[in-house]
């Protein structure tokens, strides 16, 4: 009976294969003389869900090590658990043990694979006490903080990081359930810390407070949340990640976060973090870097363990302590603080060892190679096979530039089980465009293409600049454009021509950008009117300063400026694409695409999109042939409220007109074409 239950085992994960691959295969049949390669990695998924669960539980079941380690009040008393293969002994220390070692404090080794336990009375631990491990191995011994620690706390004198005992006497009262996400994501791109105007490090609080009411006023239905996972260094923008179970303490506490977002359900946004699974940071105290003495316990031994670009270490996919601990902090999140989903961050370096560092994606065999960390694809569709599992209406986006295939597509058709994946290829054209190339030598049919280069099987998000390209180093798209006239030219009288120049290709890179999206939007916040200059966290080569780690609300609050028209465009186009149901529908239908005339023009769920990028050209009556009947301006990027020229009428109404130069048949709009503006149309009922 057991050698009959085996070969089931073993026989079941290649018919789940060979189902996938074909059904991966039909919507791209380039994949095919890779068939074995793709065989092997679906089977490889079915086959570590088994390895993990070994057949007693559900894999969504087995993702509960929260639950299990780390310290826990029930009813018998306090309960702590750690796993430390390599420690000879480990003590819990702390104000409650003058942090010294204590027998009573002194956990002991329940399995032999390395579970060490505590139990202690109620009273010996008090909520907001500050604590330890301190770990002892062959030939040495540190401190350090838990692994599943819930909350980690700095001291504001020393710097120095403990874990914390959280056990506030009111738990919090969830009042809103998650809206769930209707429709196409627009995404809002936040970081709590900067988000205030202050030079300081905003809260949770003052982010419910000040910043939800303008993202919700803006019209985006997401919120994505950057930086939540407890790191030690502020300017790592939170992608060096300590505690993988800790809020940031920095913004405050557990229970204003969970308020944040449960505002935010409650006004109908969905909820994103960034989740950081693709490295963790070096550092040995705060975080997962030789836990129990050895350099290998989390992640992989020598140095493809070490991210030398990023200074983090890179976590060893294989292992099943591993993926119990990377696939418990998906649930955590999903449970603890009902978040709606995630970003998954630097998913190009998880998937290959060269980490997609200097390396263009050129070719099919790039994605086949044994570079490939096969081990990290599997645990990328193990987790989206958790969070999906657990919260069915869950969103998940890869943050992935190589474009591997099956990434965004279901696992039912051999894929990874992404919701959507980043289209990182449109930001990256802009930037080439306007850094080093005028707008005069634009090429209209290279445009076109970067703009709809992606998987006709996989959903993507689009957007025009994030985080990344507003970072020092980098500038972002409106500073680009402007430099430093907008210092002293951003007033609404002053026509100062660099600046309307920036101002009119700002608005249409914008709004051709999120007409020709995948299946969404993002937008990284305060970019929506032309933020000035970049993100700088404090540093000591900036004398810690925070003067460019906040964002300057006032400027577009202020009708006076033109950052506050470039807000007002932004709203305007938001509300235009998801009303009209823009992004739920088929792929745009390209009209008319003129290099010379630097025009382009598009269909899309019916509306007409229509670009002039010429410098200088202005066009009457130009011809584009369309379906016959009339059409009403919806939007127009040179409206005088929006910081143009004021060119067109607002609403006008142009009616299609036969061509009998080409048939009597063919129905063309006769169009005015200011130079640098788009419009907008909708045909009339």
């Amino acid at each position: 009976m057991a050698t009959s239950m085996n070969q089931k085992a073993i026989s079941f994960p290649v018919r789940y294969a060979e189902i996938r691959l074909n059904r991966l295969l039909r919507k791209d049949p380039f994949l095919a003389p890779f068939s074995e390669v793709l065989l092997r990695r679906i089977r490889a998924v079915k086959e570590t869900e088994l390895r993990l669960i070994g057949g007693k539980n559900s894999l969504s079941e087995f993702a509960s090590g929260h639950e299990y380690f780390g310290l826990h009040k029930e009813s018998s008393g306090w309960v702590f658990r750690e796993w430390a293969p390599n420690a000879t002994a480990i003590f819990l220390v702390g104000e409650f043990s003058e942090w010294r070692e204590q027998a009573r404090f002194e956990l002991h080794r329940i399995t032999s694979d390395g579970i060490w336990e505590l139990s202690l009375p109620h009273n010996s631990l008090k909520h907001e006490a500050i604590y330890r491990l301190r770990v002892h191995w062959a030939g040495g011994s540190g401190d350090r903080i838990p692994v599943y620690a819930r909350r980690v706390h700095q001291d504001p004198d020393t710097q120095i990081f403990n874990a914390q005992v959280w056990d506030p006497p009111k738990p919090f009262i969830w009042r809103h359930a998650s809206p769930g996400l209707h429709g196409a994501p627009f995404v809002y791109e936040a970081h709590v810390g900067m988000a205030q105007e202050k030079e300081g490090v905003g809260t949770y609080r003052e982010f419910t407070d000040n910043i939800l009411p303008r993202i919700v006023d803006a019209g985006y239905n997401t919120l994505q949340l950057m930086a939540i996972q407890q790191h030690p260094y502020y300017g790592s923008f939170g992608y060096h990640v300590s505690n993988f179970f800790a809020a940031s303490s920095r913004f405050g506490t557990p229970e204003e976060l969970k308020q944040l977002i449960d505002t935010a359900h409650g006004v109908g946004m969905t909820v994103l973090m960034d989740l950081v699974h693709s490295h963790a940071v070096s550092n040995e105290i705060e975080g997962l870097g030789r836990f129990d003495g050895t350099d290998f316990q989390f992640f992989h031994e020598g140095p493809r363990g070490r991210h030398q670009a990023w200074d983090s270490r890179c976590f060893d996919y294989n292992k099943p302590q591993v993926l119990h601990f990377l696939l418990s902090n998906c649930r955590f999140w999903l449970d603890e603080y009902r978040v709606d989903g995630f970003r998954f961050d630097g998913v190009t370096s998880m998937l290959y060892t060269h980490h997609g560092l200097s390396k263009a994606f050129t070719s099919y065999t790039d994605y086949f190679d044994d570079t490939v960390d096969e081990d990290a694809l599997t645990y990328l569709s193990l987790a989206n096979q958790v969070i999906h599992k657990i919260r069915p209406d869950a969103v998940t986006i890869a943050e992935d530039v190589s474009g591997m295939p099956g990434l965004g597509v279901c696992p039912e058709k051999g894929g990874t089980g992404f919701d959507f994946r980043f289209a990182m290829g449109v930001p990256d054209h802009w930037i080439r465009l306007t850094k080093d190339t005028r707008d005069e030598d634009w090429q209209m049919g290279r445009l076109w293409f970067e703009l709809n280069n992606r998987r006709s099987d996989e959903s993507t998000i689009s957007y025009a600049e994030s985080h990344d390209q507003a970072l020092v180093g980098d500038q972002s798209l409106l500073f680009r454009l402007i430099g430093a006239d907008m210092y002293q030219h951003m007033r609404v009288e002053d026509n100062h021509l660099i600046v309307s120049r920036g101002i009119a290709l700002h608005k249409m890179i914008r709004l051709i950008t999120i007409a020709t999206a995948g299946y969404g939007y993002l937008n990284f916040m305060g970019n929506e009117f032309g933020h000035p200059e970049w993100i700088d966290f404090p540093r000591e080569g900036n004398g810690w300063s925070y003067r460019y780690a906040r964002r300057q609300w006032h400027l577009v609050d202020n009708p006076e400026l033109k950052y506050h028209s470039l807000g007002q465009f932004d709203r305007q186009m938001i509300k235009t694409i998801r009303e009209q149901g823009v992004l739920e529908a088929a792929w745009p239908y390209l009209l008319h695409e003129h290099n010379d005339d630097k025009v382009i023009a598009f269909h899309r769920k019916g509306l007409l999109f229509v670009f002039n990028f010429h410098p200088t050209a202005s066009y009457t009556d130009y011809g584009i042939q369309v379906p016959p009947g009339s059409y009403r301006m919806l939007l127009d990027t040179d409206a005088a409220r929006f910081g143009g020229y004021g060119r067109l009428v607002a609403d006008q109404v142009h009616h299609s007109v036969p061509d009998p130069a080409v048939d009597s048949s063919v129905q063309r709009l006769r169009l005015y074409l200011p130079t640098r503006t788009a419009i907008v149309l909708a045909p009339e009922s």
